[in-house]
């Protein structure tokens, strides 16, 4: 059995595979998701699994150099926003931030290898996590 923090086995996979400036879009319960991308689906109710509780598991394996947010997250989720940044912090990274807005952002997520959707309801909790490297 997978000693590590991250058990799911589609994500880890996903995560294992990504090439520096590749990316994964992790996101709420609502965000579309573009049919040509690989969906992994978390969500169990709402609220569960918790985009933050999911965010911290995925960077416990993933080396993350930029992250992509919605410019709206800063003054209609500023709670979520801030607990990204903090996450970000406790596990030791400082990762560019890059602001689209949430109409490009979703654009964006075409380009994803793979979108992470978890139990969320709360608004623009969702990111793109551009993979950095290790060395």
């Amino acid at each position: 059995m997978k000693k590590g923090r991250l058990l799911n086995s589609e994500l880890s996979y996903e995560i294992s595979k990504i090439g520096h400036t590749s990316h994964i879009t992790l996101c709420d319960a609502g965000l579309p998701i573009p049919k040509e991308v690989k969906r992994i689906d978390l969500a169990i109710e709402a609220g569960f699994p918790s985009f933050i509780k999911t965010l911290d598991a995925i960077l416990s394996e993933m080396m993350v150099e930029e992250i992509i947010l919605a410019s709206e997250i800063k003054a209609i989720n500023p709670k979520v926003y801030n607990e990204i940044l903090e996450t970000f912090k406790k596990n030791g990274m400082n990762p560019k931030i890059t602001e689209v807005s949430h109409e490009n952002f979703k654009l964006i997520t075409k380009e994803s290898e793979a979108i992470v959707r978890t139990g969320e309801c709360s608004p623009y909790a969702n990111i793109i996590l551009k993979s950095g490297v290790v060395f």
